[in-house]
């Protein structure tokens, strides 16, 4: 709120500041008019410019004491109108007053209270009319409803020449209340909106009374010494608005109260240029913030470009006025010391041009920005055609580096063109840049090598992001690009940053179709066509499984019996399936389907096992197992040292 209430502050600082002195009476110009035909004059005017040879001498005054002098001399006058401040607004009144009721009108106050009760009755019917809608659209459309009929009956009615000054100036005053109250209930939270419009009135007033002062005769220093009168009890309701809020920092608040009160302590002093450069720094950061919700909540809907054209465009237009106005000022002040000096003058049309060439390229910046964003949400794929699925997965891979290409050629672009608009020449810059990447390309030769390593793997389309690949030593998903690099993701957590000129030969293992083999070993014994129709059923089965079926391309199959092995036969299986993280859950899935299978039906595993045979019967086999257990007890005992 205190931007606010700054800003206001602002508005009646300049009513006052480029208000124009009274035009010099008919009489005088009649008079002079007849002096400069006479042809004795017109003779010597003559002469004089003949023997005018030598240009003016420059003032040896410094331009410091010159401007010394003149705020002493403001200073002063203002001081001295001060006490004639009463005097000068009833004689203004009266005036008013008597030319109203002298051409038969009302009171200017009664006027101006009836055109307001119109309009408020006019805005209640339209108010009636239209459904309730939560929009600030709609708030700002009442204001001009309400402003209309004023409108219409001022311009209707020939007002005497006082009454129509005054009626004009108060009543747009009114309606700028109207409509900056409107306003300021978009932007200005709920807790400090009372004060925000109180603000917003008692600056609109003073502005109002600045101007309308000006045009109905009160003298120049009168209106002056009104202003700076205002303005200090707007600057009282400012501080009063920044120490409210207690949940700033103690520091902030102190920085916040010595800036606005140096920026009004410039304002007094008549540095309008200083001035306003002051008052922008301060007010805009928290201006265009505002702004920027303010518009979207004019439009709830709005998403994705259009959100970044209109808030990236209110914020646009908000700079375009400030610095419409900073040009204005400039203008209205051809003494100034900037004015007076051509390189200053340059630096400062340059600023302004270079600020212009800064919201191009950000407006730019940030359309592409959302741009590339939106094409980066991944939705559900599910039922997307293969060849939609690879190229949302190209996109994903290919538009972040192309956001970060973008972001570096926009900034290279907007800094020379920055430069340029200040009188640097951009040239040799451009051919030293140019030395100086040679320059880098011979001293850094891996980080070229990575970068160019880097473009031919996007041409040659080898990965992309959400792909498992296998490069030398590194394996694991894709997660995201540099210029230089690529993040990968092992599967047990951790994260390889791999320049792209070490990659090497490049083993995509998600692209298009990945082929699942194992293999299982059964008893000799084992009935293979048996395994194989329970193999074909359980493929059917995983097929039709809505979590697993559409991964699957070909379903499980048993492709017959591999070798023969030394406990029994090696069964050989495989199913095509689409690039997945669940193509190993999948495998152990179906293990465990063949196992249960498997028993159910009788088909054994193979075990491993160990025939023992001898010459005679069974007996000899123990015999020859007592004798060797003998024989160890001896040895235990002669190692113990005790007889056999």
């Amino acid at each position: 709120m205190k931007w606010l209430a700054l800003s206001l502050f602002l508005l009646l600082a300049a009513a006052p500041a480029y208000s124009q002195p009274a035009p010099p009476l008919p009489e005088k110009i009649e008079a002079l008019t007849t002096l400069l035909q006479d042809p004795e004059v017109q003779s010597w005017i003559k002469r004089t410019e003949d023997k005018s040879t030598t240009p003016p001498k420059p003032s040896s005054e410094p331009s410091i004491s010159t401007w010394e002098t003149a705020i002493r001399a403001r200073i002063d006058r203002i001081a001295a109108a001060i006490p004639r401040i009463p005097t000068e607004v009833l004689k203004a009144a009266k005036r008013v007053r008597g030319d109203a009721v002298s051409n038969g009108y009302a009171p200017v106050f009664l006027m101006f209270s009836g055109l307001i009760l119109v309009g408020m009755i006019v805005e209640r019917l339209y108010l009636r009319m239209r459904s309730h809608v939560d929009n600030g659209v709609y708030g700002l459309l009442s204001v001009f409803i309400f402003a209309l009929p004023l409108a219409i009956i001022f311009f209707a009615v020939h007002w005497p020449p006082l009454v129509r000054v005054v009626l004009l100036v108060y009543l747009i005053a009114f309606v700028a209340f109207r409509l900056a109250s409107a306003l300021v209930v978009l932007a200005v939270p709920r807790e400090g909106l009372i004060r925000a419009q109180l603000l917003v009135g008692a600056a609109v007033l003073a502005i109002a009374n600045s101007i309308a002062g000006s045009l109905i005769g009160i003298d120049q220093d009168v209106v002056d010494a009104l202003s700076y009168l205002s303005s200090i009890l707007l600057l009282a309701l400012l501080l009063e608005a920044v120490w409210s809020v207690r949940t700033r920092s103690l520091q902030r608040r102190f920085t916040l109260t010595f800036a606005i009160v140096a920026i009004w302590a410039l304002w007094c002093l008549g540095l309008k240029g200083l001035f306003w450069i002051g008052v922008f720094a301060l007010i805009l950061p928290s201006t265009l913030q505002s702004v920027g919700k303010a518009a979207l909540r004019l439009v709830p809907n709005a998403t994705g470009m259009r959100s970044v054209l209109i808030t990236r465009g209110a914020r646009a237009a908000i700079i375009v006025v400030a610095l419409t106005w900073l040009v204005f000022v400039w203008k209205m002040n051809p003494e100034g010391l900037a004015q007076r000096d051509p390189a200053l003058s340059a630096v400062f049309y340059g600023l302004l041009k270079s600020v212009a060439v800064v919201l191009v390229a950000d407006l730019l910046w940030h359309m592409a920005k959302s741009w590339i964003d939106g094409q980066l949400v991944t939705g559900d794929e599910t039922g997307l055609t293969a060849q939609e699925t690879s190229r949302r997965g190209r996109l994903r891979t290919l538009l972040p580096i192309l956001r970060n290409a973008l972001a570096a050629v926009g900034l290279t672009i907007t800094v020379l063109l920055v430069l340029a608009e200040l009188g640097v020449e951009i040239g040799p810059l451009i051919a030293g840049a140019g030395v100086f990447g040679v320059a880098i390309g011979f001293g850094s030769q891996t980080l070229v090598k990575d970068v160019i390593s880097g473009v031919f793997y996007m041409l040659d389309d080898a990965f992309r992001v959400g792909e498992y690949i296998q490069a030398k030593s590194y394996k694991g998903t894709v997660e995201g690009f540099s210029l230089r690099s690529v993040r990968l993701r092992h599967h047990r957590g951790p994260i390889f940053t791999v320049p792209f000129g070490e990659l090497g030969a490049v083993e995509n293992m998600s692209r298009d179709w990945g082929v699942v083999k194992f293999r299982i070993s059964v008893g000799f014994d084992a009935n293979v066509e048996k395994a194989r129709k329970l193999t074909k059923k359980i493929g059917a089965t995983m097929l039709e499984d809505p979590e697993f079926g559409p991964i699957f391309i070909e379903p499980l199959k048993m492709k017959g019996v591999e070798e023969f092995g030394d406990y029994g036969m090696v069964l050989s299986f495989g199913m095509t399936l689409k690039p997945s993280p669940m193509q190993s859950f999948i495998r152990r899935r179906a293990n465990l389907l063949l196992r249960e299978a498997f028993v159910s039906n009788g088909i054994q595993f193979a075990q491993p096992t160990v025939n023992v045979g001898g010459e005679g019967a069974a007996g000899n086999a123990s015999a020859a197992a007592l004798q060797a257990l003998n024989r160890n007890t001896q040895l235990a005992a002669t190692i113990d040292g005790s007889p056999p």
